[in-house]
């Protein structure tokens, strides 16, 4: 089952990158059109940092490192920073990446947790919650 959850793990860092790639080139003004406009940095600023952040983020899953764990857990928190531009799309009826229908950018919506999950899962970070759950269960008693 470890052999299962590392090559998610790498997986999800392809992705990343791949996704943190096409940020910075073919999908540079698709991913601008899903940064809210209430977030104070310009639209092709937000896109490139993140696409820097997805490849980095990307890369330290991929490397499979010591530090597993804590990339699983900022992998988490980036895909939760980042859905405020998917709710964007949504609320705003902006298309892009094929989303042209409120209900396509609506079941996409529902996609965001799973990467979260995937993140957490595949990195090693949900074992950790478990057992950090469980150890606050012992101390209570």
């Amino acid at each position: 089952m470890e052999i299962v959850r590392k090559g998610f793990q790498v997986l999800l860092g392809a992705a990343l990158m791949y996704a943190g790639i096409t940020h910075l080139t073919t999908n540079r003004t698709e991913f601008q059109a899903q940064v809210p406009t209430w977030v104070p940095l310009s639209a092709d600023f937000v896109v490139l940092a993140s696409g820097v952040v997805e490849i980095l983020l990307g890369l330290a899953l991929a490397s499979l490192g010591r530090y597993s764990v804590q990339v699983g857990w900022v992998t988490a928190a980036f895909f939760v920073a980042i859905f405020p531009g998917n709710i964007s799309q949504y609320l705003n009826h902006t298309d892009a990446f094929g989303l042209d229908s409120d209900r396509a950018r609506l079941v996409r919506l529902f996609f965001q947790p799973l990467l979260v999950a995937w993140a957490m899962w595949s990195s090693g970070a949900w074992v950790i919650v478990k057992q950090m759950r469980r150890q606050a269960g012992r101390d209570s008693y």
